[in-house]
Protein backbone atom coordinates (compact mmCIF):
# COMPACT_ATOMS: atom_id res chain seq x y z
CA UNK A 1 0.00 0.00 0.00
CA UNK A 2 1.53 3.29 -1.12
CA UNK A 3 0.70 6.75 0.11
CA UNK A 4 -0.44 9.60 -2.09
CA UNK A 5 0.68 12.68 -0.21
CA UNK A 6 -0.97 14.88 -2.82
CA UNK A 7 -4.21 13.80 -1.16
CA UNK A 8 -4.19 14.40 2.60
CA UNK A 9 -7.60 12.77 3.04
CA UNK A 10 -7.34 8.97 3.01
CA UNK A 11 -3.83 9.16 1.51
CA UNK A 12 -3.40 5.38 1.60
CA UNK A 13 -6.44 4.81 -0.60
CA UNK A 14 -8.29 2.62 1.89
CA UNK A 15 -11.67 1.12 1.07
CA UNK A 16 -14.36 3.81 1.03
CA UNK A 17 -17.13 1.25 0.43
CA UNK A 18 -16.25 -1.00 3.37
CA UNK A 19 -19.08 -3.37 4.36
CA UNK A 20 -17.41 -5.06 7.33
CA UNK A 21 -20.05 -3.65 9.70
CA UNK A 22 -23.46 -4.14 8.02
CA UNK A 23 -25.32 -2.18 10.71
CA UNK A 24 -23.31 0.95 9.88
CA UNK A 25 -23.50 0.86 6.09
CA UNK A 26 -26.88 2.59 6.00
CA UNK A 27 -26.23 5.07 8.81
CA UNK A 28 -22.98 6.57 7.52
CA UNK A 29 -22.34 9.16 4.84
CA UNK A 30 -18.58 8.52 4.58
CA UNK A 31 -16.11 5.89 5.69
CA UNK A 32 -13.78 8.22 7.60
CA UNK A 33 -10.17 7.15 7.14
CA UNK A 34 -7.07 9.05 8.27
CA UNK A 35 -6.06 12.58 7.29
CA UNK A 36 -2.77 14.45 7.22
CA UNK A 37 0.97 14.12 6.74
CA UNK A 38 2.01 10.53 5.93
CA UNK A 39 5.57 11.32 7.08
CA UNK A 40 4.38 12.54 10.47
CA UNK A 41 6.17 11.97 13.76
CA UNK A 42 2.85 12.46 15.59
CA UNK A 43 -0.25 10.33 15.03
CA UNK A 44 -3.39 11.48 16.83
CA UNK A 45 -5.94 8.70 17.25
CA UNK A 46 -9.52 9.68 18.04
CA UNK A 47 -12.74 7.79 18.69
CA UNK A 48 -15.45 7.03 16.15
CA UNK A 49 -16.55 9.77 13.74
CA UNK A 50 -19.36 12.00 14.92
CA UNK A 51 -21.83 13.71 12.59
CA UNK A 52 -19.33 16.38 11.53
CA UNK A 53 -16.65 13.88 10.57
CA UNK A 54 -19.27 11.72 8.86
CA UNK A 55 -20.33 14.65 6.69
CA UNK A 56 -16.82 15.95 5.93
CA UNK A 57 -14.92 12.67 5.69
CA UNK A 58 -12.21 14.17 7.96
CA UNK A 59 -11.78 12.84 11.51
CA UNK A 60 -12.00 15.04 14.62
CA UNK A 61 -11.98 18.60 13.25
CA UNK A 62 -15.71 18.97 12.59
CA UNK A 63 -17.05 17.04 15.56
CA UNK A 64 -17.68 18.18 19.15
CA UNK A 65 -14.45 19.68 20.46
CA UNK A 66 -13.09 20.02 16.94
CA UNK A 67 -12.38 23.75 17.25
CA UNK A 68 -10.40 23.22 20.45
CA UNK A 69 -8.57 20.26 18.88
CA UNK A 70 -7.55 22.44 15.95
CA UNK A 71 -6.41 25.28 18.22
CA UNK A 72 -4.21 22.85 20.16
CA UNK A 73 -2.61 21.62 16.93
CA UNK A 74 -2.11 25.21 15.78
CA UNK A 75 -0.42 26.11 19.07
CA UNK A 76 1.78 23.02 18.69
CA UNK A 77 2.75 24.21 15.17
CA UNK A 78 1.18 21.13 13.61
CA UNK A 79 -1.67 22.90 11.80
CA UNK A 80 -1.47 26.07 9.71
CA UNK A 81 -3.73 28.70 11.25
CA UNK A 82 -4.39 30.21 7.83
CA UNK A 83 -5.71 26.95 6.34
CA UNK A 84 -9.46 26.78 5.69
CA UNK A 85 -11.74 25.06 8.22
CA UNK A 86 -12.87 22.52 5.65
CA UNK A 87 -9.28 21.46 4.89
CA UNK A 88 -6.88 21.88 7.83
CA UNK A 89 -3.28 21.96 6.62
CA UNK A 90 -1.30 19.57 8.82
CA UNK A 91 2.47 19.30 9.04
CA UNK A 92 4.17 16.47 10.94
CA UNK A 93 0.76 15.30 12.19
CA UNK A 94 -1.67 12.62 11.09
CA UNK A 95 -5.17 12.18 12.51
CA UNK A 96 -7.05 8.89 12.40
CA UNK A 97 -9.58 6.93 14.45
CA UNK A 98 -10.27 3.55 16.01
CA UNK A 99 -13.60 3.26 14.16
CA UNK A 100 -14.46 4.56 10.70
CA UNK A 101 -18.24 4.84 10.45
CA UNK A 102 -20.85 6.94 12.26
CA UNK A 103 -24.01 5.73 13.92
CA UNK A 104 -26.31 8.57 15.01
CA UNK A 105 -27.65 6.79 18.10
CA UNK A 106 -24.75 4.90 19.67
CA UNK A 107 -21.01 4.42 20.02
CA UNK A 108 -19.34 1.67 18.00
CA UNK A 109 -19.43 -1.82 19.46
CA UNK A 110 -16.24 -3.66 20.39
CA UNK A 111 -16.79 -5.85 17.32
CA UNK A 112 -17.02 -2.80 15.06
CA UNK A 113 -13.84 -1.33 16.52
CA UNK A 114 -12.19 -4.71 15.95
CA UNK A 115 -13.34 -4.71 12.33
CA UNK A 116 -11.61 -1.34 11.83
CA UNK A 117 -8.39 -2.37 13.58
CA UNK A 118 -6.65 -3.54 10.36
CA UNK A 119 -7.12 -0.06 8.88
CA UNK A 120 -5.55 1.60 11.93
CA UNK A 121 -2.70 -0.91 12.10
CA UNK A 122 -1.94 -0.43 8.41
CA UNK A 123 -1.86 3.36 8.76
CA UNK A 124 0.47 3.23 11.76
CA UNK A 125 2.71 0.69 10.08
CA UNK A 126 3.01 2.88 6.97
CA UNK A 127 3.51 6.17 8.84
CA UNK A 128 5.72 4.68 11.57
CA UNK A 129 5.23 7.69 13.88
CA UNK A 130 7.38 8.40 16.89
CA UNK A 131 4.51 9.44 19.16
CA UNK A 132 0.95 8.12 19.36
CA UNK A 133 -1.56 10.51 20.89
CA UNK A 134 -4.63 8.59 22.11
CA UNK A 135 -7.47 11.09 22.43
CA UNK A 136 -9.95 10.06 25.12
CA UNK A 137 -10.28 7.11 27.46
CA UNK A 138 -11.62 4.52 25.04
CA UNK A 139 -8.86 5.17 22.54
CA UNK A 140 -6.21 4.97 25.25
CA UNK A 141 -7.63 1.62 26.40
CA UNK A 142 -7.70 0.27 22.85
CA UNK A 143 -4.14 1.33 22.02
CA UNK A 144 -2.78 0.17 25.36
CA UNK A 145 -3.55 -3.44 24.48
CA UNK A 146 -1.35 -3.54 21.38
CA UNK A 147 1.06 -0.67 21.84
CA UNK A 148 2.11 -0.64 25.51
CA UNK A 149 3.37 -3.09 28.09
CA UNK A 150 1.03 -1.53 30.67
CA UNK A 151 -2.25 -3.12 31.70
CA UNK A 152 -4.99 -1.13 29.97
CA UNK A 153 -6.94 -1.03 33.24
CA UNK A 154 -4.04 0.84 34.85
CA UNK A 155 -4.24 3.69 32.35
CA UNK A 156 -6.72 6.54 32.41
CA UNK A 157 -6.72 9.71 30.37
CA UNK A 158 -7.58 11.74 33.49
CA UNK A 159 -4.37 10.60 35.15
CA UNK A 160 -2.10 10.43 32.10
CA UNK A 161 -3.24 13.49 30.10
CA UNK A 162 -0.18 15.40 28.85
CA UNK A 163 2.30 12.77 30.07
CA UNK A 164 4.45 10.14 28.38
CA UNK A 165 3.59 6.43 28.52
CA UNK A 166 6.25 4.02 27.29
CA UNK A 167 4.98 1.78 24.53
CA UNK A 168 6.07 -1.01 22.24
CA UNK A 169 7.88 0.81 19.46
CA UNK A 170 5.95 4.01 20.12
CA UNK A 171 5.72 6.47 22.96
CA UNK A 172 2.15 7.35 23.91
CA UNK A 173 1.11 10.88 24.90
CA UNK A 174 -2.54 10.67 26.03
CA UNK A 175 -4.87 13.63 25.56
CA UNK A 176 -8.27 14.27 27.13
CA UNK A 177 -11.17 14.43 24.70
CA UNK A 178 -11.20 18.06 23.49
CA UNK A 179 -14.99 18.11 23.83
CA UNK A 180 -14.58 17.54 27.57
CA UNK A 181 -11.29 19.25 28.42
CA UNK A 182 -10.90 22.66 30.00
CA UNK A 183 -8.70 25.45 28.71
CA UNK A 184 -6.29 24.55 31.52
CA UNK A 185 -6.16 20.99 30.13
CA UNK A 186 -5.40 22.40 26.68
CA UNK A 187 -2.63 24.58 28.11
CA UNK A 188 -1.18 21.51 29.88
CA UNK A 189 -1.00 19.56 26.65
CA UNK A 190 0.57 22.43 24.71
CA UNK A 191 3.20 22.92 27.44
CA UNK A 192 3.89 19.18 27.52
CA UNK A 193 4.23 19.13 23.74
CA UNK A 194 6.71 22.02 23.80
CA UNK A 195 8.86 20.07 26.25
CA UNK A 196 8.54 16.98 24.08
CA UNK A 197 9.69 18.87 20.99
CA UNK A 198 12.68 20.20 22.91
CA UNK A 199 13.69 16.66 23.86
CA UNK A 200 15.29 13.95 21.75
CA UNK A 201 11.97 12.22 21.17
CA UNK A 202 12.97 10.46 17.96
CA UNK A 203 13.86 6.83 18.47
CA UNK A 204 16.09 4.63 16.33
CA UNK A 205 13.49 2.60 14.48
CA UNK A 206 14.88 2.47 10.97
CA UNK A 207 12.72 5.38 9.90
CA UNK A 208 12.73 6.40 6.28
CA UNK A 209 14.09 9.83 5.39
CA UNK A 210 11.41 12.48 5.36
Amino acid sequence: MDANQLDVSNPFGMDTDCENCPALCETRTNVVHGYGDVGADFAFVVDAPGPGADASGIPAFHDAGGDRFRRILERCMLCASASPPEAPELSNAYVTSIARCHHPERDPTDEEVGNCEPYLNAELRMINPEILVPVGDRVLSELAVDYTTTDADALSVDEHHATSVRGRGFELAPMRDPAEMTEANADEFVAFFAELMASDYRQTKGRRER
